[in-house]
């Protein structure tokens, strides 16, 4: 072997090493219950519940990221597939893994005290002012991408997408994961679905998705529910990319100016996560339509036939009771409705219905996150007719 290949090969001994000793750590806390003087991480009040993660389950996690392997995580939003944003091969195991396009760029995720300027060519001054203000959060900043960071991760492209989570299983992965890297590792997340599909707010779905493929650390159900609001300020100006917890109003307020809005005149966009017009689908066929367009649909299915209707109860009328109508009562809180909406996509998919008739929500600002996931979801059956 050639000697410039020999540092590297030390370098893939030295963190399967660590893998295996993180692993043995992991298997003898289970075996004895709990980790002397480590308590699992849960979530802080708002961000999520569930059972957590032990010291030695972070370490073993963050061990296989080193190593180049693939773990899946919990964050605020949903649950990420995450990987060595460093390491185009972990990068390309990530998209091989969902069946993502190459060209579709995914976020990069760093620790509280990570440093987002050694990712970049520039750190703006807009940058800065919303980092202070919303990270830890549901927040992703477009930049100029550093020369040093792969193009592997933004999908071929200059810009690179950086996201500090808030959900404390997420921020302890990082934070070991970035020591095992000098304080600058960060890891490379889509969510862990398969590409296109309903995304994962619990470690069960994730299961779902990948069975026992993946590594998967438990922290709960994610609060938020959606995915991370996007945000381009690599041109110059903000722009909106993809609506999230994180609102146009809440930017304005930071930036004092408000960011455009996505309206697909934006030809110079950068791609990015989530951003495809058909997406976060399930597997049964899906309409978002009003609920005056829905009524007709209701009344012509066929006599056996056992629908699913997603509809505020002020205007589901006789429907709520009615055979063969699957009725679930619209949450009339957006939040609510974007922290339940996948899981109940997810339940309706196993629900033995034919399709899901939702009724389309007020074209409103507060609104705006739910109905962009919605109608991609819907997107993806209208070439079905």
């Amino acid at each position: 072997m050639p000697d410039q290949d020999k540092p590297a090969e030390g370098a893939a001994k030295a963190a399967a090493q660590r893998a295996a000793e993180a692993a043995k750590a992991a298997e003898a806390a289970s075996a004895a219950g709990a980790v002397e003087g480590a308590e699992p991480l849960h979530a802080a009040a708002g961000t999520s519940t569930g059972p957590g993660a032990s010291a030695a389950e972070i370490e073993y996690a963050a061990a296989l990221l080193d190593a180049g392997e693939l773990v899946a995580f919990p964050t605020e939003t949903v649950y990420g597939l995450g990987g060595d944003a460093q390491s185009p091969d972990a990068v390309a195991r990530i998209y091989a893994a969902k069946g993502r396009p190459a060209n579709h760029p995914v976020i990069v995720h760093l620790a509280p005290h990570g440093d987002p300027g050694y990712w970049v060519e520039h750190l703006p001054p807009e940058a800065l002012r919303l980092i202070d203000a919303f990270w830890p959060g549901p927040l992703t900043l477009i930049l100029k991408r550093a020369a040093r960071i792969p193009a592997a991760v933004s999908g071929g492209q200059d810009s690179v997408g950086l996201r500090c989570p808030s959900h404390p299983v997420a921020q302890a992965l990082l934070e070991a994961f970035s020591a095992l890297r000098g304080g600058h590792g960060g890891v490379a997340a889509p969510s862990a679905n398969r590409f296109g599909h309903v995304s994962p707010t619990t470690a069960q779905h994730v299961r779902d998705e990948f069975g026992g493929s993946i590594h998967v650390l438990d922290g709960g159900s994610s609060d938020v529910g959606i995915e991370s609001t996007i945000l381009d300020l690599s041109r110059g100006f903000p722009a909106l990319l993809r609506p999230g917890r994180v609102t146009p109003q809440d930017i304005a307020e930071v930036l004092g100016e408000a960011p455009r809005l996505p309206d697909g005149s934006d030809a110079t966009a950068p791609r990015a996560s989530g951003t495809l017009k058909a997406h976060y689908a399930p597997r049964t066929p899906l309409a978002l339509l009003p609920f005056e367009a829905l009524e007709p649909m209701l009344a012509a299915r066929e006599a056996n036939e056992r629908v699913a209707l997603v509809a505020r109860v002020s205007r589901a009328g006789r429907w709520a009771d009615a055979d063969g109508v699957h009725f679930i009562a619209a949450p009339e809180d957006p939040h609510v409705y974007a922290r339940e909406l996948y899981g109940l996509l997810r339940a309706l998919d196993r629900a033995n219905v034919t399709r899901i008739l939702i009724e389309k929500l007020p074209d409103t600002i507060e609104w705006i996150a739910v109905n962009d996931r919605l109608g991609r979801a819907a997107a993806a059956f209208e070439a079905q007719g």
